[in-house]
């Protein structure tokens, strides 16, 4: 790292003299950074080294390192924490002895009373809480040093203050943040990690230390081992890198398992969603993200839910772990599609970030139970009655004719009790919340058409049929058939075509059901 000092100086010259050797067997070494270098013999009157650096000739953008705020700053900010005093000289205003004064006859000073002098100032604290042993760091200088690390103004939920050792040796200390910053979502955002080597300040943002899905983290790895190239900015890839991903990725997941349950949903509400984009892009630590997601249900009154209690609290005649995805809590709890699994009394997971949709194409099953879609293929929980679904087919095929530019099945649904109609998708299927994503986002995407179920048990559904078989040519066959499907569309919180048209025709309902 000595030959980076060129990056700034044309010409260095280093003197230095042994502890021990007399003042003349002192060796210099010159060099203009052209690849070759020089050494002979020289004096120095102390042991030690001195490092004269001859500064290339500065552009009005480069730093002028010559200035006293540009030294502090680039030593407060890459060797605040070397074990060795960064020391100094600095003029500074200070009093003239009373002894040196000039004074009147009345004995009161006449002319200065200050001025300016050389003085030596130590720049850095040398203070790296994180190499001393963690029990003898108070909580308070840990939320000192969390709020400089992190800029945050708030103290943090919780630490991970660990000493690695083994074939590599390096200490970290990490903090969970307890409030998401605002641009925790923004993709050019800088993770939180700062990286020293032995002490030395080498990067602010180290992405390759800690995955994307953990980017909440902050605090500091300091390895004395790391592989560097001239510039220290950029680590070389190398094992040691690696193993402290690794090995950090598991004690973190562990320190989060084994918060309490208050401190873990505070944390949860800040940075779940985040987390859950582990389950993922991290196939090695799936299961393990996955036993740390929680999720509102439909039986979960507002608490949130882990997996594990889901299936240990599933009926025995349940097989599959049932879910719904959208961005309204309210709209998924209230969804016809989940009539007849709480029937069933089957509790169904409510998943309402956006992230959800991308977890669940990773996440096949947990626990050995296969995760279901409830709103996607078959339910396979109570099978429509056959004679009943063959009265039904001329109407369904009618209606299927109505509606053929948006659907691509009209048939008897296995999902609804109470409501009349809704849609759903095959099993492979986009959801209808992935579209929604994807649109939001300006990718493209096809519009897939959608099932339309219907609930052939409904007073609706007995009067369309019998219009239809005794009033085939009725014009209001085909505006119910439009009805229907803006229902389904209105029950799962989508967007109408035509509100004004589906506003009309229920004022004509309306009408006629009042005489």
């Amino acid at each position: 790292g000595f030959y980076s000092a060129f990056m700034v100086a044309e010409h260095i010259s280093l003197i230095t003299r042994a502890a021990g050797a007399p003042k003349d067997q002192a060796v210099r070494w010159e060099s203009g950074g052209d690849g070759s270098y020089t050494i002979e013999p020289a004096e120095r009157d102390q042991r030690g080294t001195t490092i004269t650096l001859q500064l290339k000739k500065r552009d009005d953008d480069d730093p002028d390192y010559t200035d006293q705020w540009q030294i502090r700053r680039i030593v407060k900010q890459h060797s605040d924490f070397v074990a060795y005093p960064v020391v100094m000289d600095v003029e500074k205003e200070v009093p003239i002895p009373d002894e040196e004064q000039i004074k009147d006859k009345d004995g009161k000073p006449i002319g200065e009373t200050k001025r300016r002098a050389s003085e030596e100032e130590t720049l850095n604290s040398m203070k790296p809480i994180w190499s001393r042993p963690k029990d003898k760091v108070t909580d308070a200088e840990h939320e000192e040093f969390y709020k400089h690390v992190a800029h945050d103004w708030t103290a943090p939920l919780a630490r991970l203050h660990m000493k690695f050792e083994g074939t590599t040796e390096y200490d970290t200390l990490l903090y969970i943040p307890s409030q998401a910053p605002f641009d925790l979502f923004q993709p050019e955002r800088r993770h939180g990690v700062q990286l020293y080597c032995k002490r030395v300040f080498i990067m602010e943002d180290c992405k390759e230390l800690l995955p994307e899905y953990l980017r909440f983290v902050k605090g500091v790895v300091d390895a004395p081992d790391l592989n560097l190239n001239v510039s220290r900015e950029i680590l070389q890839q190398d094992r040691l890198v690696r193993n402290i991903h690794k090995n950090l990725v598991k004690k973190l997941l562990d320190l989060l398992a084994d918060m309490s349950d208050e401190d873990y949903i505070k944390f949860y509400e800040q940075f779940g969603a985040v987390l859950k984009e582990g389950i993922h892009t991290d196939p090695d630590k799936r299961t393990k993200i996955a036993a740390l997601a929680r999720y509102k249900t439909t039986k979960s009154e507002d608490k949130w839910v882990c997996l594990d209690d889901y299936v240990k609290n599933m009926p025995s005649d349940q097989k599959e772990i049932y879910y719904i995805t959208g961005d309204d809590l309210s709209a998924l709890i209230n969804s016809p599609l989940l009539e007849r699994l709480k029937e069933k009394d089957y509790e169904v997971l409510l998943m309402a970030d956006p992230v959800d949709e991308w977890v669940v194409q990773s996440l096949t099953e947990y626990d050995g139970k296969p995760l279901k879609s409830a709103e996607k293929g078959d339910l396979d929980i109570d099978k429509p009655d056959e004679a009943k679904k063959e009265e039904f087919n001329a109407l369904f095929g009618f209606i299927k004719g109505q509606l053929e530019a948006k659907i691509k099945e009209v048939k008897a649904s296995s999902r609804l009790k109470d409501s009349v109609a809704c849609l759903s998708g095959d099993a492979y299927d986009m959801s209808a919340y992935m579209e929604k994503l994807l649109k939001a986002s300006g990718q493209k995407s096809p519009d897939t058409k959608r099932v339309l179920e219907l609930n052939m048990d409904h007073a609706v559904m007995g009067k369309i049929k019998a219009l239809y078989e005794n009033e085939r040519d009725n014009t209001a066959l085909k505006d119910y058939c439009q009805m229907l499907y803006d229902l389904a569309v209105i029950a799962e919180g989508g967007k109408l075509d035509n509100p004004s048209r589906f506003s009309r025709l229920v004022g004509e309902v309306m009408a006629g059901a009042m005489g």
